[in-house]
């Protein structure tokens, strides 16, 4: 027969296992635990989402024909390419939150371009191949609106415009930018009319109620 001693020892060595699978059993339990939580903090997947900063479409040749971008700044943008691969097209929110349309030339160069300002200042402008402005027209935050027509250096020589309280204007100017020949109808409904020469010399129209 086994000693007493011996015995003992048997039955320490037993409860030292058992002790050891019951400590290997909770933290095995913990982990789980930890991970479900993790799992049910984690928002679900949208069917169909994808998330990305960006994506490019590219056609069988190879050449980029379009990506949608969003960038460090906090701007996105939209650009379609042509054939050739050459930004044509561009519809994006800049990094102060205006959105714009622009179409360019194959060199990059803007024809178009849409833009709001501030929420409520649109602007529309067409430029010609060399980048010059030749038309534009738009609205101020201020609520008075304005359309140019210039010339091929892009100088504004015809100005129409209403001032915030809706009173309309003309201003035609020549070659060297200064105004000269300026239409009005004021405030209380009074046009004025006044012409300068290219001596310096003005005339006034009578006032007219």
């Amino acid at each position: 027969m086994d000693s007493l001693d011996a015995r003992m020892e048997r039955l320490e060595g037993r409860l030292r296992r058992w002790q050891g699978l019951t400590l290997g059993a909770l933290v095995l339990a913990g982990v789980g635990l930890g991970t479900a939580a993790l799992r049910d903090e984690a928002p679900p997947p949208h069917a169909g989402e994808l998330v990305a900063s960006r994506l490019v479409l590219k056609d069988a040749q190879g050449r980029t024909r379009a990506s949608l971008e969003a960038n460090r700044q906090g701007g996105a943008a939209l650009v379609l390419n042509d054939s050739q691969g050459r930004p044509r097209a561009l519809l994006g929110v800049g990094e102060d939150d205006s959105p714009r349309l622009r179409f360019s030339t194959a060199e990059g160069e803007s024809l178009a371009e849409l833009m709001v300002f501030s929420d409520e200042a649109p602007r529309l402008t067409l430029s010609k191949s060399g980048g010059a402005e030749l038309f534009s027209v738009g609205l101020q935050v201020d609520g008075s609106s304005r359309l140019e027509l210039a010339d091929v250096t892009g100088r504004p020589r015809a100005i129409l415009g209403a001032d915030e309280e809706g009173s309309p204007g003309l201003l035609l100017v020549d070659r060297r930018g200064q105004p000269r020949v300026e239409l009005r109808v004021g405030s209380s409904d009074e046009a004025s009319l006044v012409l300068e020469g290219r001596n310096g010399q003005v005339f006034r129209a009578p006032g007219v109620q």
